[in-house]
């Protein structure tokens, strides 16, 4: 199997049995969670970043104020990401976050069809407008908006558009954005013990073991899936992503047992059938640019 298969395949296995290590930590406010996530996070990719001799340019970079302003903007949308992850694992909204990165991949479509001025074909809009269905009949059959599906979705759409644009590599950026977040995070923290209000002090070696561990399931699979990234195409990468939300979906349902009512089963289908959509379009699209350039080419 090619190896950028089984590297990507790793980090969105990992990706996809997150919500298991979060729920381990659901005794500790996930505002705490996150701050110890983003420090032992900087930590790890510092060493990281040491040990394969990019310090020294990455240091240059950092004086850019070009690099600081979009890698702060980054550090802060991926922040919210995380801490709303955190507490919705914890407070026992796992489909809501599956239902978040399902309608993901549509979402940053949209995002670049208003920002970076990308064109759709008719069919990809209809997988668009199918998607939307499903979020707005989970809205009407519940009551409310499913919120935590949104910020998830919005958070990570807008921080892949960032992305998208910054000067930085995965490595780098992702060590810039946690240094940006590590003066608060440290702050907080010191401000929780002071105040008495902390309360990862107080749990014993196994919680301390956890939120330090907290960098590393951030750091491993964004290392996989960088190095799969590199050596896959993206469209493979694109189909691969949804192993994630799948396994947080048979998680939630059936080891977490969250209710899964006939409504939200409706809702689900609607927006599992946008993405079969989307991805079969997209799949015919480049096979029929293919087969012309393979005839040119012959």
């Amino acid at each position: 199997m090619n190896r950028g298969v089984l590297y990507a395949t790793a980090a969105y296995v990992l990706w996809g049995l997150l919500p298991i290590y979060w729920k381990w930590l659901q005794h500790i406010p996930a505002f705490e969670v996150l701050c110890h996530r983003i420090i032992w996070s900087f930590f790890m990719l510092g060493f990281v970043v040491a040990v394969t001799g990019r310090w020294k340019r990455l240091r240059r970079d950092l004086f850019s104020a070009r690099v600081l302003c979009t890698y702060t903007v980054a550090g802060v949308l991926v922040a919210v990401n995380w801490l709303t992850y955190i507490w919705a694992v914890g407070a026992g909204f796992i489909l809501d976050t599956s239902l978040g990165y399902y309608i993901n991949p549509l979402l940053s479509v949209l995002m670049g069809i208003a920002v970076l001025h990308e064109r759709l074909r008719p069919v990809q809009w209809a997988a668009i407008a199918l998607a939307a269905a499903g979020v707005c009949y989970l809205w009407i059959a519940h009551g409310s908006l499913p919120w935590i599906a949104l910020i998830l979705a919005v958070s990570f759409g807008l921080y892949g558009l960032v992305k998208k644009i910054a000067p930085l590599g995965s490595l780098q950026g992702l060590t810039v954005e946690t240094a940006v977040l590590l003066l608060p995070a440290l702050a907080f923290l010191a401000y929780f013990g002071q105040a008495g209000l902390g309360v990862s002090l107080h749990t014993g070696a196994v919680t301390g073991i956890l939120l330090v561990g907290a960098g590393l399931v951030t750091v491993v699979p964004m290392l996989l899936f960088s190095s799969a990234a590199r050596r896959i195409d993206l469209s493979l990468l694109g189909i691969m992503q949804y192993i994630a939300p799948t396994m947080q979906f048979v998680l939630g349902v059936f080891v977490y047992h969250e209710p899964f009512t006939r409504e939200r089963l409706i809702g689900f289908v609607i927006v599992w059938t946008a993405l079969a959509v989307y991805a079969a379009e997209g799949y015919v699209s480049r096979r029929s640019r293919a087969i012309p350039a393979a005839r040119k080419q012959a």
